[in-house]
């Protein structure tokens, strides 16, 4: 497994055009980004949150339109925080939510064996729950959880009529309502709202530093004053009050900075590219198109040739397309997702259908 790994490494760092996924950067390459920032390195850095840290919570709450925010060094950390905060106020631990949700399906259930928080699903179908399935749902709940966009299903996201008819029915039935916004950042474009609308709908919003705007870790819950004083009493319990935190919410801030006024244009070139994977012969591209600047990409090959076919084109073209693809059986169909960022906005249509090509001839090859 590790020589597996080295050799994904090495070739990916080798690689001069990248279609799919963010940059890899060593730490030095970290350093020096910071370096080249706007940052006063000279400066007193953080003490159990205040200084930098503080000065990135002020930003975040300001970006959504609330009154305050909480650093946290993961989300897990930060959604039982909220989650069990609403509970206690529900007096209710029943969550209503999505079992592919990541809080149900990548957390080892920390949800429920640390917080003691109840799952009540909406639905086991692959997509966004429905306005009916919210209504219709045959138990109390004290929280609605919703994750926008629902990555496991395809980067997927309601219409914004449709997730603020879903709010107003969770708070008729005398819910809070809290969204899992890890990826919060790129979904303006197909809510076709900014971010303080999307979030005004909650009564809580999580987001991440370290997907989109590639920090080195680092989570926010956002919400009322009242709130993330709680969230930040809840987060000292669970050991979240690092001494100091500043190489992250640095990181973070530079994300803010030079790739949150980009995403428009990644959403757009992900159109562009899905349009071309999806020529592919049995190609199918889910959604299509794509909500946000990642999608799915699905090809009728087993994933272990498609893997090689991969490692192959970077190594002998030094292009990256993808890597990860996973068996879907029964399907016959494997399952890699696409991850468009600033490497593949620099590409030309042309160089798009290249590579596609390339790498095409390349599972012949390897099949």
């Amino acid at each position: 497994m590790a020589e597996d790994l080295e050799r994904i490494w090495q070739a990916q760092l080798a690689c001069e055009r990248r279609l799919s996924g963010i940059p890899l950067l060593t730490p030095r390459q970290r350093i020096d980004a910071l370096i080249g920032g706007d940052f006063d390195l000279d400066a007193r850095p953080d003490f159990y949150g205040d200084g930098p840290v503080r000065r990135l919570e002020e930003r975040v709450a300001e970006l959504l339109g609330k009154e305050d925010a909480a650093f946290f060094p993961s989300g897990t950390m930060a959604q039982q925080v909220a989650l069990r905060i609403w509970a206690a106020r529900a007096g209710n631990n029943a969550v209503a939510m999505h079992p592919m949700q990541h809080l149900a399906a990548h957390e080892r259930d920390a949800f429920t064996a640390l917080s003691g928080l109840r799952p009540v699903w909406l639905t086991h179908d692959p997509r966004q729950p429905t306005l009916q399935e919210v209504t219709r749902l045959d138990e109390r709940f004290g929280t609605l959880m919703l994750e926008l966009p629902l990555r496991d299903t395809g980067f997927l996201l309601p219409t914004f009529d449709e997730l603020t008819a879903m709010v107003a029915v969770a708070r008729a039935r005398g819910a809070f309502v809290h969204f899992d916004g890890a990826r919060l950042w790129e979904s303006t474009a197909h809510l076709g709202q900014d971010l303080p609308t999307i979030a005004a709908l909650a009564d809580s919003v999580y987001v991440s530093f370290y997907k989109t705007l590639q920090g080195l870790s680092g989570a926010a819950l956002i919400g009322s004053s009242e709130f993330v004083a709680e969230a930040r009493a809840w987060k000292h319990r669970y050991g979240g009050n690092a001494f100091q935190q500043w190489p992250a919410v640095m990181t973070a801030m530079l994300g803010l900075d030079t790739i949150l006024p980009r995403l428009g244009t990644y959403v757009a070139q992900a159109r562009e590219v899905a349009a071309v994977l999806g020529k592919l012969p049995g190609a199918r591209i889910h959604p299509d198109p794509p909500h946000t600047h990642q999608f799915q990409l699905w090809l009728p090959y087993p994933a272990e040739v498609l893997n090689e076919a991969g490692l192959t084109l970077a190594e002998r073209d030094k292009v990256w397309l993808v890597y990860g693809w996973r068996d879907r059986p029964p399907t016959g169909l494997a399952m890699a997702e696409i991850t468009v960022a600033e490497p593949a906005v620099a590409l030309t249509p042309a160089e798009l259908a290249e590579i596609a090509d390339a790498f095409h001839s390349l599972i012949q090859g390897v099949g």
